[in-house]
């Protein structure tokens, strides 16, 4: 059994023995992981700050440091590739800081992977984020599957449906599979159905996007599933939003 195999027989009986039974899904046949970033800068990237628009960034919200992406958080937006993407196999890791800023001070720390954008960066955007869908990380909430301003998906079989206009449907959120109760606290951790670690440690996240298919993995675990994506290609963002973060390993892959 090799070790994909492994991970979904793992994750399969993860599920089930939390009383919410979702097929795992092996992690397809890929090509040779390439890296996004290379550990010495940000070259294949853009950048994209609410406050300053694309590859302004004076007050360095992102940083190289030894290897590792630092986002500082202090404003919203994302490193942006440069290049589009479909089919493929994502991995990456992250950590929190200690920090929050703006409206986030004193709420969960949270920060996300947008994915098959296809629309260009504005240069001073009033509302930061492009049409996407979104891999959330957030304390308590990491792997729920966020909509973005008409990306529509299933779970399950049931439409999740975001709608690109102003109102309540804009930003629509589809919990993670086995996810608890959750406040917007700083620090927060679900009682319950807890997938990341704890604060400070390194937690690894992959995204498979297959068609129109996509799953999530936190730490070796499916956490969520859609289907029937609206989308299926574009440019992948990493977030900064209001919470000081790190990010590492950041590897591509194209599915066979």
């Amino acid at each position: 059994m090799n070790k994909w195999m492994a991970m979904a027989v793992f994750a399969a009986a993860a599920l089930t023995g939390n009383g919410w039974a979702q097929k795992a899904s092996e992690i397809p046949a890929h090509g040779k992981m390439v890296r996004l970033f290379d550990g010495k800068d940000l070259k294949g990237f853009d950048t994209l700050l609410k406050a300053q628009g694309v590859n302004q960034d004076p007050e360095h919200v992102f940083s190289v440091e030894h290897g590792v992406i630092h986002v500082s958080g202090n404003d919203f937006g994302g490193i942006v590739t440069q290049k589009s993407y479909d089919n493929y196999y994502l991995r990456m890791e992250f950590k929190w800081g200690e920090k929050t800023y703006l409206d986030k001070v004193g709420k969960a720390r949270d920060c996300g992977i947008l994915y098959h954008i296809d629309e260009p960066l504005v240069e001073v955007p009033k509302d930061v984020w492009p049409r996407a869908f979104e891999f959330q990380i957030q304390e308590g909430g990491t792997g729920d599957i966020w909509l973005v301003k008409g990306a529509t998906l299933k779970v399950k079989g049931e439409a999740v449906v975001s709608e690109d206009k102003p109102g309540p449907n804009r930003f629509v959120k589809s919990q993670r599979f086995g996810g608890g109760a959750w406040k917007d606290v700083t620090g927060y951790r679900d009682p319950t159905g807890e997938v990341e670690k704890p604060k400070g440690e390194w937690n690894t996240l992959e995204l498979v996007a297959k068609g129109d298919h996509v799953w999530y993995f936190v730490n070796g675990k499916l956490v969520n599933e859609g289907t029937e994506l609206n989308r299926t290609r574009g440019r992948i963002l990493f977030q900064t939003e209001g919470a000081e973060v790190f990010y590492r390993g950041l590897e591509i892959a194209k599915l066979k």
